[in-house]
């Protein structure tokens, strides 16, 4: 085996991160190497927002973000802004558009996104090496040395960048982890996020309305979302659920309130107004078909007049629908995750500069770290702002 090359910093991973962290290190005269065992780059990117990259997410701060340590994102995502990154797309004349609370998305293809990743990375002579494993890491004398295929690097710093095990068709694996533990990191246990949740048991009937989706609040512990949910022939999707899948854990509830608008005693007025008509009518009126024909079902009594329904029962129909509890027994795990909770602990790492505390030169960012954003574009704008933090201190 030739003897290894030598280079300032080699980045493991040609996502979103690693690519824009070896553009801002390579721009500042850094030789950067990006090593990839996927045959070309950015490959996570051209599947993100249907082909469009919801690149980042106007709204980005801090508290949109899950972390054992909250407080963590908020040092780089307050020295790179999605302006910051805005202002890049626009450099290149790339076309964009805001669709609903605050996701920007290309008008054209992520094929954008990452052609001007890999012409940053250019501008910087950054050398990307893609198509082959990595087969051993290894650290001695400040330097560390890569060795993939049949060749191998070294340099004085190294930066993980290797994502999580979400969406592992795209080659995804949680050698960021194995790292991290090989270099004495925590690992905070990674669990798929923003994933469809699965329903069993008694709660299989409403796999029966498969395809169907409506505008609701979904809760999980004190996280709520207000967005479209979706029910599945596994269960629950969409986006007010793939939000709070983030802060599920096993056996606890969901709540969804499939009335957000409804307000307080909305059926007892009713029942003053069209005395004649039934619960399954009214929902019929405010929900999909066969949504209301269900959850009238369920209620018991749905097709009954308002006007022999005692004000009690009412009630407590109006609470059921505004609160509605259901009990995932798991997710469509990492397969279907679009990104993964948990990671490298951000205890061992500094918000500054993601660089390892106490092993100099190692740097970890991006969705490999503990630091989850909400769907739409956060998680982008997460994979800049770790990116451009390590990538100014290498």
């Amino acid at each position: 085996m030739p003897s290894p090359s030598s280079y300032d910093a080699i980045i493991l991973g040609a996502g979103a991160a690693g690519l824009f962290c070896a553009a801002i290190a390579g721009q500042r005269g850094k030789r950067v190497l990006v090593i990839d065992h996927a045959d070309a780059p950015g490959k996570k990117i051209l599947i993100s927002g249907g082909g469009r990259c919801n690149f980042t997410n106007v709204h980005t701060q801090a508290d949109r973000y899950i972390s054992a340590n909250p407080h963590f994102a908020k040092s780089a995502l307050g020295r790179y802004s999605p302006q910051d990154f805005i202002d890049l797309v626009d450099a290149y004349g790339i076309a964009w558009h805001e669709k609903t609370l605050g996701q920007l998305f290309c008008d054209g293809s992520a094929k954008q996104i990452v052609a001007v990743l890999l012409e940053e990375c250019a501008k910087g002579s950054v050398t990307i090496a893609l198509g082959h494993a990595i087969r051993a890491v290894d650290h001695a004398d400040g330097r560390y040395r890569v060795s993939w295929g049949d060749r191998s690097a070294e340099a004085p710093a190294l930066v993980i960048a290797t994502g999580g095990p979400s969406i592992p068709k795209m080659g995804a694996t949680g050698i960021a982890y194995d790292l991290a533990r090989q270099f004495g990191l925590k690992v905070v246990e990674p669990r798929p996020a923003l994933v469809p949740l699965t329903l069993g048991g008694d709660e299989t009937l409403f796999r029966s309305l498969s395809g169907v989706a409506t505008e609701v609040v979904a809760r999980a512990g004190k996280a709520l979302f207000r967005e479209a949910a979706l029910f599945t022939h596994k269960g629950l999707s969409g986006p007010a659920i793939l939000q709070v899948s983030s802060y599920w854990r096993h056996g606890d509830p969901v709540a969804i309130d499939f009335l957000p608008d409804a307000a307080p005693g909305w059926l007892t007025l009713a029942k003053r107004q069209q005395p004649r008509a039934t619960v399954r009518s009214m929902l019929g009126a405010l929900l999909p078909d066969r949504l209301a024909a269900t959850l009238s079902e369920r209620i018991g009594g749905g097709d009954g007049r308002l006007a022999d329904t005692p004000d009690r029962v009412l009630g407590e129909a109006e609470k059921r629908l505004s609160g509605w509890t259901f009990h995932p027994n798991g997710t469509e795990g990492y397969a279907k995750a679009e990104v993964t909770a948990g990671g490298i602990g951000t205890d061992g790492l500094s918000s500054q500069t993601m660089a390892a505390r106490k092993v100099p030169g190692l740097y970890a960012i991006g969705e490999a770290v503990d630091v989850t954003g909400w769907l739409g574009g956060y998680n982008f704008q997460w994979a800049w702002a770790s990116a451009h933090a390590a990538g100014t201190a290498i």
